[in-house]
């Protein structure tokens, strides 16, 4: 029944609408207004999806089906299963919370910057809703321009064109192996159906899954794959572009960066279902390049001084504890590492907005300036210790039952590197609560001493992801739900990937696992 209503396109277009008509209001106070009310029912438009989904369904729903591109036999094919469902409503969420956060951020050029913002909160939605290949590609692409604006218009560093520019430069490099593998499946599915090109490509990704392939093409799309989605998650040695953005870019744009995970939300969709007996065969890399990032960027984090800098290597070293999660192939795994990507959103995106925050009112989140900020502003302290508390996953927060299932399941595939992962959880909190205890609870200092707390603007928008934290962390069976059905489906591939590797090794075709691969 919901396949009728074209839910996820209105989901696509309303961001856009309201950015075009962002440019008919003169009115600085109505366009941020015009933006908010926009955000405001993208919000209720992805709950419309949420809500009409069935969970016990672990295929695609809220499916739409039209002609692209005829001569690619490129198609505008979009729908949702358990694993992309809840990104939609999390994605309107923290654009929702960035706008309100930057509501006094611009001091020029206000409506480009909503316009702006509006639209990658379109091309993000389509990122995780996209069924073709092509199409996935192009609102890959559709994210860097607005980020590479918003930087370079409205950091707060002096280098921020700079900074700006090396984001874009990185993305267009980690894009060149995406386009890559993208081609390759697309002719590799030409080769085997025995079509001539271009009438025989095809880049729809449930065709694709079916479409059997050889161990050196497996491995070809695996790496490139991987590589492409390692820039952005981002993985070390790629890393290096966060940092820079947390320091030079805007706050609010930073929290989206941190917050929204596509790079490990496409290792999930695509890298590993995509080739799944050459990510099998490689597992143990993927799972030792998880473990180096979570522990060399909490090393790195212990090191700083600057909060923003900080949460930045925070956030790496948690995309590296994902990437274990995944790599261990099993169900706990999967489910605490979905649940994490989820809790970015959250956790890391709050963390980050309240940086700015700081930032804002006292010019600076260095150490040196801070310290004691318990006592001028207790609401901003209470809130920034809650979701300190849920980023080294304390139970009774949403961090808990992810890094638990995080943890059981890398402790099932590899016991030497789950002890890697409690290392950088010990590592996590070290870094964490130094910090905490004397930026909120040492001494209070000049700077520090006449910090205005949160306003009701600020308080309002902190609540509702510090209520879904809590919510999450005492009943995480409300969240784990809903992608309960595509997760098993999605092992069940794995298990049939597993006893074809068991009997002929890396299978010269995978065409004995089509079926079990079709249900991903």
């Amino acid at each position: 029944m919901n396949e009728a209503v074209p839910l996820l396109t209105l989901c696509l277009l309303w961001p856009l609408l309201g950015a075009l008509a962002l440019a008919c209001v003169r009115d600085g106070g109505r366009a941020k207004r015009l933006a908010l009310v926009v955000a405001g029912v993208e919000l209720l438009l992805t709950l419309g999806v949420v809500f009409g989904f069935d969970p016990s369904d672990g295929g695609y729903q809220w499916q739409e089906h039209h002609l692209w591109i005829p001569s690619l036999n490129a198609y505008y094919s979009v729908g949702v299963d358990g694993i992309s469902l809840l990104f939609l409503p999390m994605t309107a969420l923290l654009t929702l919370m960035a706008l309100l956060a930057g509501w006094n951020a611009a001091a020029r050029l206000h409506r480009f910057q909503l316009a702006l913002v509006l639209i990658l909160e379109s091309a993000t939605i389509g990122v995780f809703v996209a069924l073709d290949m092509a199409l996935f590609f192009l609102f890959w692409e559709l994210t860097l321009p607005p980020i590479f604006f918003l930087a370079g218009l409205w950091g707060i560093g002096a280098e921020r064109r700079q900074a700006a520019l090396k984001y874009t430069l990185y993305m267009l490099f980690g894009g060149v192996p995406l386009l890559f593998a993208i081609a390759t499946l697309a002719l590799n599915h030409a080769h085997y159906t025995g079509g001539d090109v271009p009438g025989g490509l095809v880049f729809s990704l449930p065709v694709l899954l079916n479409t059997p392939m050889d161990a050196a093409t497996q491995e070809l799309v695996f790496f490139l794959l991987m590589l492409g989605f390692a820039v952005k998650a981002p993985l070390v040695p790629f890393h290096t572009w966060l940092p820079t953005m947390a320091m030079e870019g805007p706050a609010f744009l930073t929290a989206l960066l941190v917050g929204l995970k596509l790079g490990l939300y496409g290792i999930l969709r695509f890298a590993l279902p995509l080739a799944p007996q050459a990510a099998l065969e490689h597992r143990w890399l993927v799972a030792i390049v998880g473990a180096v990032t979570l522990v060399y960027a909490a090393l790195i984090a212990l090191q700083q001084t600057n909060l923003r800098r900080l949460l930045a290597y925070s956030s790496i070293s948690h995309v590296g504890l994902v990437l274990m999660g995944l790599a261990a192939f099993n169900y706990q795994g999967q489910q605490g590492a979905l649940l994490q990507l989820l809790n970015f959103t959250l956790v890391a995106g709050s963390l980050m907005l309240m940086a700015g925050m700081l930032q804002q009112r006292l010019g600076s989140c260095e150490l040196v300036h801070l310290g004691g900020l318990a006592k001028p502003a207790p609401r901003l302290a209470c809130l920034f210790f809650l979701f300190t508390l849920a980023s080294l996953g304390v139970p009774g927060t949403n961090g808990f039952p992810a890094e638990l299932l995080v943890l059981i399941g890398t402790l099932q595939a590899y016991p030497a590197l789950a002890m890697v992962a409690l290392f950088g959880a010990v590592l996590s909190a070290a870094y964490m609560l130094g910090f905490v205890r004397k930026a909120l609870f040492g001494p209070t200092n000049a700077t520090a001493r006449n910090c205005p707390d949160l306003t009701r603007r600020e308080l309002l928008l902190l609540l509702v992801p510090a209520v879904l934290v809590l919510l999450v962390g005492l009943s995480p069976k409300s969240v784990l739900v809903w992608p309960e059905s595509s997760l098993l489906m999605r092992q069940q591939a794995v298990a049939e990937a597993e006893s074809v590797r068991a009997v002929s090794g890396l299978a010269p075709a995978r065409a004995a696992t089509a079926d079990a691969a079709d249900s991903i």
